[in-house]
Parts: C-alpha cells; structure tokens; sequence
C-alpha cells in the first residue's frame, strides 16, 4: 500500500487583524479550514487517528486565540497566504517524521475563499526556474523519497551496541599506548559492556 494518498480536514476558530499599509486592521473571526492531502510513504497500518491527533496538537494553539498573538505572527503579519505557509512548513516535518510526504495544504478562511500550496507545484517551479536540467519526473522523486523512507524505517541508521563498543575502545587505545610507553609497561584492554 505504499503511495496510498490521504486527505484530511481539520477546523478551528480564531481570530486575526491584518496590516495594510503599515496600520492594523480591525479583529475579525473566521472559523478556519485546513485541508491537507498527503501520501503513505510507508507499507505499515495506517492509524489515521496518530496523523489527526498530531495535526490537531499543532491547530490547537491557534484554537480560540487572536493568532497576532501567536508566534510568528507576533511580528509577521498574519494574512491567509503567510498563515498557510506557515502550516506548509510545520506540518510537512512532523508528517515527514512519521513516514508521511504533504503533496498540498488548503486554508480556507471562508467557504468561498482558499489559499492553496501544492508541494509538488512548488517543486516543479523551483526545478524550472533554477533551470535543472535533470529528466527526474515528480513521480519520480516522491518514489526515491518514499524508497529512502521505507529503507531507512527498515535499516535504521543506529550503530549497534559492538560497534558503539569498538569506538570507544577505538577512542582509548591511544591514550593506553601512550601511558603504556611512558610506564613501560602494556595493559590489557577492559570490555566496556559484557556479552551476552
């Protein structure tokens, strides 16, 4: 079931005051739509209720606030567009950790009005306007990605307890050849950990 896509929904109620010209606008409340389409990146059970808990944890600090006062909209100005952007960013790293690829975020603040982020728009216009040669297609790339995923959730990076072992013997060793030199005389090394 890898490349399985998703799309999940989550509301919230907040409000915020835009800068225009240099001037606060007036608070106005808006309960807000975030619609995100992703991908199963991995082959395991999908638990739907992880991906909508952690999204949620996220949402939750802009539930029932005036988001001016949250970080980063202390100091950026909270308009439909840098809230998404922002999203983008924030969960597309926490669905990254969990074996998750975002393709596109919505945020609505009305039924009628949306601003949307395709990951994989943005992708392609980056590759254009940097002029990248390569013939890699996106389908391409989202498969390289979700491969070095699944390859790394299978064969972690984690060096194992010996080999751990060894470079810290590694590390001694010249510190005991050199102690050794000067009393002239050899010890042997002590193991570290015991074998089981």
């Amino acid at each position: 079931m890898p490349n399985a896509q998703y799309r999940f929904k989550f509301y919230f109620n907040a409000t915020h005051a835009i800068y225009l010209s240099g001037e606060m606008g007036e608070s106005h409340p808006h309960t807000w739509e975030v619609i995100l389409n992703t991908m199963k990146i991995t082959d395991n059970f999908v638990l739907f209720n992880e991906v909508e808990k952690m999204c949620e944890e996220f949402l939750s600090q802009f539930q029932n606030v005036f988001i001016n006062t949250v970080q980063p909209f202390t100091t950026v100005n909270p308009t439909l567009e840098n809230i998404c952007i922002y999203f983008k960013e924030k969960i597309q790293n926490m669905l990254h950790e969990h074996g998750w690829l975002l393709l596109s975020i919505e945020l609505s603040e009305t039924p009628s009005r949306s601003y949307v982020i395709s990951v994989t728009d943005e992708f392609e216009a980056s590759r254009s306007y940097q002029g990248d040669q390569s013939n890699e297609t996106m389908q391409d790339i989202v498969d390289r990605l979700a491969n070095e995923k699944v390859n790394s959730l299978l064969n972690p990076v984690h060096p194992t307890v010996e080999e751990e072992v060894l470079k810290m013997e590694q590390a001694i060793e010249p510190e005991t050849e050199n102690r050794s030199e000067e009393k002239k005389e050899i010890r042997p090394r002590a193991r570290l950990f015991r074998k089981h």
